[in-house]
């Protein structure tokens, strides 16, 4: 009889079914039982690993495209690492539009990867001809062969997120999750598992968490943009100066804000607390929780779901250097760095 060799085909075959992690330490005195889906675990290290591969394949088998082509898109750093090793699997070229605000750690991975990356600023209106929404367009219009994924206003991102990490965290909980708390960009990791939840159970709670500058909350209240909320922050793949259309605002229950500077430092604690290296993020999503837990949100019964998106390794540059956190002023000296990066002399 021959012994079969147990391999993947492919990295594309680990994208998925992530490790739910029970947090201990940092969570000590809250009320309720709260859990990590941590996305880093995914090959490409993000969530952003299932929308690539979802989308991309989709697109396949509709015939949009074909081998040889050349797939564009806008990015802050993750969807593009995830669309360049996709498409370093299945033969495609990669072109990025990426934000300033993203981390050198990030564009560097992007070029390293093969993709052709484009820096635009971050601080301008989306309809600025400078805006990496505009220069991803300008591209596409101007490469034969070319798919613009177009990630903020896919429908396919909310499909891919309900297909599955909303059943993998409903399976991992047993449906006994009563809420769940994740950040929200373009809205697909949160309204594709807040639509899959809510299928199951209406009563479970979605909580997005939003960055002060970003127009999201309040959109979520009024249902009015106002761009009066708009100025500059720093943390990257968090809120936005857009409305997407790849956001489900009915499916969320409530939002909360969160700072940089707090969300920093609550990446920092997660290292020294958990062990868990993840990225801005996550800080935030875990800084939006201590906040709910402050206004009493959560009993003895909860079971808590927080999604950390990423992997800090995409942040030596700015979270985890004790230079880049002293020049934005997030370590005073009272302060002593939790998870820094520092050199020996």
């Amino acid at each position: 009889m021959t012994k079969q060799i147990k391999a993947h085909k492919n990295i594309l075959e680990l994208i998925g079914n992530t490790p739910l992690i029970e947090l201990n330490k940092i969570t000590a005195g809250f009320k309720g039982n709260f859990y990590a889906k941590v996305e880093a675990f995914n090959p490409g290290h993000s969530s952003k690993d299932r929308i690539a591969l979802y989308i991309i394949e989709q697109a396949e088998k509709k015939g949009i495209l074909k081998p040889g082509d050349t797939i564009v898109e806008t990015t802050s750093g993750n969807t593009g690492f995830s669309i360049a090793m996709v498409s370093i699997i299945k033969g495609y070229k990669c072109i990025l539009a990426v934000s300033s605000k993203s981390s050198k750690d990030k564009i560097d991975m992007l070029r390293t990867m093969g993709a052709q990356v484009h820096v635009c600023p971050a601080h301008v209106s989306a309809d600025d001809p400078r805006s990496y929404y505009e220069v991803a367009k300008t591209i596409h219009k101007n490469t034969p062969g070319s798919v613009y994924i177009n990630q903020y206003f896919n429908s396919l991102n909310i499909e891919a997120h309900y297909q599955t990490t909303g059943k993998e965290i409903w399976q991992q909980t047993s449906g006994q999750i009563t809420h769940l708390v994740a950040c929200s960009g373009t809205g697909g990791t949160i309204s594709g598992i807040a639509r899959y939840l809510k299928e199951q159970n209406s009563q479970v709670q979605i909580i997005g968490i939003d960055a002060y500058g970003s127009v999201l909350k309040k959109y979520h209240e009024t249902r009015e943009f106002d761009k009066d909320e708009i100025y500059p922050y720093r943390i990257e793949g968090l809120g936005k100066n857009l409305i997407p259309t790849a956001t489900d605002f009915d499916c969320i229950d409530r939002f909360v804000k969160v700072t940089d500077h707090t969300s920093a430092l609550t990446a920092r604690e997660l290292a020294t607390t958990e062990g868990l290296f993840v990225g801005y993020t996550s800080g935030a999503a875990m800084q939006g929780l201590k906040q709910l837990n402050q206004e009493g949100v959560f009993d003895s019964t909860s079971n808590i779901v927080v999604v950390f998106p990423d992997h800090g390794s995409r942040y030596m540059s700015k979270i985890y250097s004790d230079t880049w956190m002293q020049e934005q002023g997030f370590l005073d000296s009272q302060e002593q760095p939790t998870a820094a990066i520092s050199k020996l002399k």
